[in-house]
């Protein structure tokens, strides 16, 4: 059985004013402030969940902000711009979010994304509002009657569905979207992938995971022998830890794994200090040794309200009905944000990691190779390697 990874990243939910209401950069560089946001919006995320298990879609969340941009004005829009560190009106950079959006979606591996503009049937748009959504994301605004909030659910649901291969269903709750929604931005994130080499089914046993409390809990664990790239290193305040590249076939995307080397040391720390700079300076100076890899095999559904995490990065206005600038979109009616959501759903086994993000959706002899044994909280990340997307991270506490 092969895994799944799926994240959707929603920003859901432009709601009336009203009782009812619920330098330039461009090419790679694009890449890696996108990216960066994604990765300092889930850091903020995950600090308030504390140190239990959780999946982001970093890449899924970026998508969505960086569309919003096309719908704000004024303060709203230099916040949002702010805190992903690059406009979508700048030259270039709709050029490459497109061209990613294109080479993620490669051969040797199953990934695709997918973004959903849906906008309110009656909502007036603003001049060429509709002109800049097609231009810059290369889809056009599809019409919905959220005045039918069932009926309209059941589509956006169906959407969420179909761009997650099935894993995210029934992601948006009932009165997510309602009468007074105006636009639903949504991005859907799919990866399949199989292990470049499987770990053998009949090797998994029982070992022992130590958590970060000190306690200790009986879980399967997925073992092989393998040359691996592996490397060693520490954080600026000392803190060692060990990293582990597990490729998919195809050889695009890899898992990386990192985990402090003392059992009980503080993952957070390590969370802390993570950006793409890093996570490339961890690929570029691993090296291929043969290790016995031991890792649990794990499956995480995480639900995300990022309204907080975005203000705590600077993006307040969108949220306030008093300060937001939805003039971009349209000048009709004062709009808001009432609601930021992803869901994200991972799975690794034996074969692989079929992973759905619905940011919405929605992971070592006769003289016998050291062990690599991740028995203790550690981090993954699911990278696209040409070019240093982070499609999802997270972290494991208790498999």
């Amino acid at each position: 059985m092969q895994v799944a990874l799926a994240a959707l990243t929603l920003v859901a939910t432009l709601a009336a004013m009203a009782p009812a209401a619920p330098g330039v950069p461009t090419g790679a560089r694009v890449t890696r402030l996108a990216t960066d946001f994604g990765v300092r919006l889930f850091r903020e995320a995950v600090g308030r969940r504390g140190d239990g298990n959780a999946a982001f879609s970093p890449h899924g969340a970026a998508t969505v902000l960086a569309a919003l941009q096309l719908a704000t004005a004024g303060p709203s829009r230099r916040q949002l711009e702010t805190a992903m560190g690059f406009s979508i009106y700048e030259p270039g950079a709709a050029r490459e979010l497109r061209r990613l959006r294109r080479e993620l979606a490669g051969p040797g591996h199953r990934l695709a994304e997918a973004v959903g503009l849906f906008v309110a049937r009656e909502l007036a748009l603003a001049p060429g509002a509709g002109t800049r959504f097609a231009r810059a994301l290369g889809r056009r605004l599809a019409q919905v009657d959220f005045g039918e909030p069932q009926r309209a659910r059941a589509v956006l649901n169906a959407w969420v569905q179909n761009h997650t291969h099935g894993m995210i269903r029934g992601f948006l709750p009932p009165g997510a979207a309602g009468a007074g929604t105006r636009l639903l931005l949504a991005s859907g994130v799919f990866f399949g992938g199989s292990w470049l080499q499987p770990f053998p089914g009949a090797a998994t046993r029982r070992r022992l995971f130590r958590k970060a409390d000190g306690s200790a809990a009986a879980v399967p664990m997925m073992e092989q022998t393998a040359k691996v790239r592996y490397g060693e290193f520490a954080t600026a305040q000392g803190l060692p830890y060990a990293v582990l590249e597990l490729p998919y076939a195809g050889g695009a995307v890899s898992m990386l794994v990192a985990a402090p080397a003392r059992p009980q040391a503080p993952l957070p720390a390590l969370a802390a200090a993570l950006d793409s700079g890093l996570v490339a300076a961890w690929a570029a100076n691993m090296s291929r040794v043969p290790r016995v890899v031991v890792l649990p095999r794990f499956s995480l559904e995480t639900s995300w309200d990022l309204r907080e995490p975005l203000k705590a990065l600077g993006v307040r206005d969108v949220f306030e009905p008093e300060a937001a600038d939805f003039t971009a979109l349209s000048a009709e009616e004062p709009l808001f944000l009432a609601q930021a959501l992803q869901k994200v759903r991972i799975e690794v086994n034996e074969s692989g990691t079929e992973a759905a993000a619905a940011t919405a959706a929605i992971v070592y002899s006769r003289m016998a190779p050291p062990e690599i044994l991740v028995d203790r909280p550690f981090l993954f990340i699911v990278r696209h390697n040409p070019t240093g997307t982070i499609l999802f991270m997270g972290q494991v506490t208790e498999p």
